[in-house]
């Protein structure tokens, strides 16, 4: 089972080609570390009925694939329990074949926050980095994207993107287990870059923003979205420990905060386009991801608090300009 070839194949045509080899060598860094629910996983992928689905419409809220009448009943069957093997769905929605996905997060709702802020995607080479599912990677493509790229970490993710991309294997659309930090260094090769839910994770806000900037083409598109506290461009919260029960969050700047981040590290017509409170019904648990989710990081008796005592979560969307 190899989901890269496509992806190296596509490359070795476009502007990437000459980053081509670094990409290989940092996919066979990653991807070959053994994760224990791998055969679990690939079974799963393995059970996804091959069919050839009557629609697919990724530029609505709900990502579709194919109708249920696509499918035989024993094929329908299968499918559900391919697409339960790789529970939990944190990003979506999706429909295959009939069967709704509602994942933890309502992923679109992050979608129509930020779309009417950010320059058309037509035609454009686009890196969405921590991907996720890549939920959003398809979006960019149903807004005209030329070429989208996904990078996260999680395997899992991996084949969640591939059970997608499995029913619309032509799509020049591609996702590798990749960090931010394992891509090739100064590509300046992206158009748009986006990275959401990323920045918090991150030990040094400065090098994550610079290496977005470096994959970026000069008078290329920034779009930032992370957590935020209120405050001023001073504002910046350093979790002691945990974080709404998370462990790996460093520092939470206010919007300003993370504003002035992004200045200096040399972006242009830095803007807050978007700046809102996380709610019960974009992030929850359902029968699609059945482990805990906000409403059980937060205080039982101050829903306006993290259990930790921090401020819950805000979250705010920032488009940038890399200087021509």
């Amino acid at each position: 089972m190899n989901f890269f070839d496509d992806f190296y194949q596509h490359i070795s045509h476009n502007r990437l080609d000459k980053h081509l080899e670094a990409f290989r060598q940092a996919v066979d860094v990653r991807f070959q570390r053994d994760h224990g629910d791998m055969p679990a996983w690939k079974k799963a992928f393995g059970q996804l009925p091959d069919a050839s689905p009557s629609v697919f419409n990724c530029s609505t809220d709900t990502l579709m694939i194919g109708q249920e009448t696509d499918l035989t009943p024993d094929q329908h069957q299968q499918m559900i329990a391919g697409l339960r093997g790789l529970h939990p769905w944190r990003k979506g929605p999706f429909n295959f074949f009939g069967e709704f996905i509602d994942t933890e997060w309502r992923s679109d709702w992050k979608w129509q926050r930020l779309a009417p802020h950010i320059s058309p995607l037509q035609g454009r080479f686009v890196l969405d980095v921590g991907c996720g599912s890549g939920y959003h990677c398809w979006r960019m493509l149903g807004d005209g994207a030329g070429f989208v790229l996904g990078v996260d970490p999680s395997p899992k993710f991996l084949f969640q993107f591939q059970a997608v991309k499995k029913y619309q294997p032509r799509a020049p659309i591609h996702y590798l287990p990749l960090r931010s930090e394992d891509l090739p260094q100064n590509m300046q090769a992206f158009d748009t870059v986006f990275s959401m839910g990323v920045l918090y994770h991150r030990r040094s806000t400065f090098d994550h923003i610079d290496e977005l900037k470096a994959t970026l083409k000069p008078g290329g598109e920034l779009v930032l979205e992370t957590l935020v506290i209120l405050g001023d461009e001073n504002t910046v919260l350093t979790p002691s420990d945990r974080y709404a029960q998370m462990r790996n969050v460093w520092s939470i700047g206010s919007a300003k905060a993370t504003q002035r981040w992004i200045e200096r590290c040399g972006f242009v017509n830095v803007r807050i386009v978007d700046e809102s409170d996380t709610s019960l019904e974009e992030q929850r648990q359902t029968d699609w991801m059945t482990f805990q989710s906000l409403k059980d990081f937060l205080d039982p008796n101050d829903l306006s608090k993290t259990i930790e005592g921090y401020p819950a979560p805000r979250r705010a969307i920032l488009v940038a300009d890399k200087p021509s």
